[in-house]
């Protein structure tokens, strides 16, 4: 008797582990619940860890807020976890293959920064995780396939309104480009000088350096030489604060343009002294909104500082994320990664603290572009000059 009793119970043991329950990632044994898992791939560490411990934050803060109601249904609580890229390509796919292979992630947020993020996603591409950056901009990052999205307007349209936005609106007609040798910048120096040229302007000279220079004199005393009216610098914020100070000391007294990566408020800190007068385009502000005031109040009470863009839309990638497991599961009874993935293209518009958010069918973010100027050496100075798009070929202001 106590023979097949022992048999039955293996019999009931192995159903259950071959059920659909068990077979989607999360599983339910009793009362015994386990929630999705999703990962973070950013700089943690080293000269571009003011973007990463951002991004990073801003997820940390939705989970929280999520879990505290429980989580998925109610019942199951997302665990994040995050791995440090450094910024560099070799320790993103060091962090992918921890996060996909043993850590067994349902979704991913990130990859910060555009390079890190290309090599990541043909990862998550072939294997099926779905991945939602926050940062990467190159026109291209969506092409990898259907399992990438981004929460950033791309490269395309930035450099087509920052292009036409400096010849069209601040009357330039020829302007300098000092940018660094990785995708991002590069992106978004060719987007730029497309447009910019389309129109009829030029761009005089264009210098370069590798990422992790500190010394830009040289460059700078070409560009002084060529005599431009402007210089675009589409950098991070470490090169763009060297740069900044780097023109002061060499007596440089000319308009800098900048990019996306300038709304990080580390530049205050890093340049404050030198930040006066600079114009940049980023993400179109969100409209004001109870979600986004309390977003802001909430993550700087928490974390000290404000989110950057990248935070902001970091935050609104996980609550995408969460609404996407939410339909999964109410589906499916699990955490499919594909039935995540379905769930994230399914998405039509989502309110996030960024506003009404939609994707278009490569993944890309339905958006416009923002133009920000500083007038004076802090963050509280920073004025918004209002957001605009390019519709045939022509920059229009969007009310």
């Amino acid at each position: 008797m106590k023979k097949q009793m022992l048999v039955l119970a293996l019999i009931a043991t192995m159903a259950l582990a071959v059920s659909p329950l068990f077979a989607n990632g999360a599983s339910e044994s009793g009362s015994k619940v386990q929630g999705p898992k999703i990962g973070f791939i950013g700089p943690m560490t080293g000269d571009y860890a003011n973007y990463g411990t951002l991004c990073n934050n801003a997820v940390k803060l939705a989970i929280e807020e999520y879990n505290a109601k429980g989580g998925i249904a109610g019942k199951l609580p997302i665990t994040l976890i995050t791995e440090d890229s450094e910024g560099s390509v070799e320790k993103g796919l060091s962090a992918i293959e921890k996060l996909s292979s043993s850590d067994k992630i349902n979704a991913l947020i990130g990859p910060v920064f555009t390079g890190v993020s290309f090599a990541v996603g043909q990862r998550v591409q072939n294997e099926g995780i779905v991945m939602i950056t926050p940062s990467a901009t190159h026109k291209d990052i969506t092409n990898i396939g259907n399992y990438v999205f981004r929460t950033v307007v791309s490269d395309g349209l930035q450099g087509e309104v920052a292009g036409k936005y400096f010849y069209e609106v601040l009357g330039y007609r020829n302007i300098a480009v000092l940018y660094a040798k990785n995708d991002y910048s590069q992106g978004l120096y060719e987007g730029v000088k497309e447009n910019f040229e389309a129109d009829g302007g030029k761009v005089t000279i264009a210098e370069t350096f590798q990422v992790g220079d500190k010394d830009f004199k040289t460059q700078l005393t070409n560009i002084r030489a060529a005599k431009p009216e402007a210089i675009y610098i589409p950098n991070y914020t470490a090169e763009m604060a060297q740069i900044l100070e780097q023109a002061s000391e060499l007596g440089m007294k000319i308009p800098f343009l900048s990019c996306d990566g300038f709304s990080n408020p580390q530049i205050f800190d890093l340049a404050g002294d030198f930040t006066k007068g600079v114009i940049y385009v980023g993400p179109a502000k969100a409209e004001e909104s109870a979600a986004h005031e309390t977003f802001v109040k909430n993550y700087t009470a928490k974390y000290g500082v404000g989110p950057d863009s990248f935070a902001t839309n970091s935050y609104d990638a996980a609550y995408i994320l969460f609404a996407a497991m939410e339909r999964a599961y109410q589906k499916t009874g699990g955490f499919d990664r594909k039935a995540i993935r379905d769930e994230v293209a399914a998405t039509k518009d989502f309110q996030g603290v960024n506003g009404t958010m939609n994707f278009e069918p490569n993944g890309d973010l339905v958006a416009y572009q923002g133009i920000y100027e500083v007038t004076g050496n802090t963050a509280a100075s920073v004025v918004y000059k209002g957001a605009y798009t390019v519709t045939g070929g022509k920059l229009v202001s969007v009310k």
